[in-house]
């Protein structure tokens, strides 16, 4: 039988549609800059847990094709234009992660993703409550932080645990037997026992530095310094994902190499670095705070879909 229909009702696209104009007010309301940015990279993330799609740019006319890849997120590009002066920016972007299929993954996605000079990510996470709460009409979020989470859910106390302790946990409440490294138990643990026990909005906050992505260590949101980063779930499910944003090209650069190293020690293939952020951030990135959050994930909240494909037109099952 021929899938050519939408997954997703008209009315449900209808009702996707206001919420796109509502974002959008948010955002010009507050004067916040829309940009637009390329889907397409020489360069790719970093992250060893995406997988980008890769395709070939061949020169019209002949010559040796250029892999270029579809961006996970359009992170790398709106830095380079605040370091380039624009001041606060948001996009609405389309973006790609290879072999994210699921309940809740479409390989294509929409995200929104913003970045607002001058804020921290306490002040940002102001922002995001602000703007959920305008769609969903939802309560104010609550925030606690991720070692608190863990004392909560699994009495255990990650500042001062033996691996040993996270090992036999990640044992007997996931029922996993594999060999990992104490964030990977960490982040076994948290995503199976702890957020899919966070229903009511949720600000989670001073993530292990271990695990700061892009974003900086700070002192004060814990008792040891943590990665200034958050995450917001509701319904057991993640939103959004921001970042005090790290601003140390070196140390950027850091991250990056140790990045590749650890794709090489997971069997995955060392991608191309992209040092046109590098040095962005090298001629000086002001003091800004980022989010990316999950569209389609919003929409579905928005209108009590429990699938993906009822609130976007075509997934891949019928691309």
């Amino acid at each position: 039988m021929s899938n050519w229909q939408p997954s997703a009702t008209l009315d449900a696209l209808r009702q996707r549609a206001v919420i796109i104009d509502q974002i959008r007010a948010f955002f010009r309301q507050r004067e916040v800059l829309e940009v637009e940015t390329p889907s397409l990279s020489a360069a790719a993330v970093s992250d060893p847990h995406l997988f980008p799609f890769v395709c070939d740019y061949v020169p019209e006319g002949g010559g040796s094709a250029q892999p270029l890849y579809l961006h996970t997120s359009p992170e790398y590009p709106m830095k380079r234009l605040l370091a380039a002066g624009s001041g606060p920016i948001w996009q609405l972007a389309r973006v790609f992660r290879n072999g994210e299929s699921g309940r809740r993954h479409n390989p294509e996605f929409s995200m929104l993703e913003w970045y607002r000079p001058g804020f921290d990510h306490h002040q940002l996470m102001d922002e995001v409550d602000e703007l959920v709460r305008q769609i969903l009409g939802s309560v104010p979020a609550r925030r606690v932080t991720y070692a608190a989470l863990f004392v909560q859910q699994l009495g255990v106390d990650i500042h001062t645990c033996q691996q040993e302790e996270l090992v036999a946990l990640g044992r007997s409440r996931c029922s996993f037997d594999g060999e990992l490294d104490r964030d990977g138990w960490l982040n076994l643990l948290f995503s199976h026992c702890i957020e899919p026990t966070l229903i009511e909005p949720t600000l989670v906050y001073a993530f292990p530095a271990s695990q700061a992505a892009l974003a900086r260590v700070v002192e004060g949101d814990d008792q040891v310094p943590s990665a200034a980063r958050f995450e917001l779930f509701i319904d057991g499910m993640e939103l959004a994902n921001g970042y005090y944003e790290l601003s140390d090209a070196d140390e950027q650069l850091r991250r990056f190499e140790a990045d590749q190293l650890q794709r090489q020690s997971l069997g995955r293939s060392v991608l191309p670095i992209d040092l046109h952020l590098v040095d962005a951030l090298r001629s000086g990135l002001p003091d800004c705070a980022g989010v990316a959050l999950g569209v389609d994930r919003l929409v579905m909240l928005a209108l009590g879909a429990s699938r993906i494909d009822e609130v976007v037109a075509f997934t891949l099952e019928r691309a």
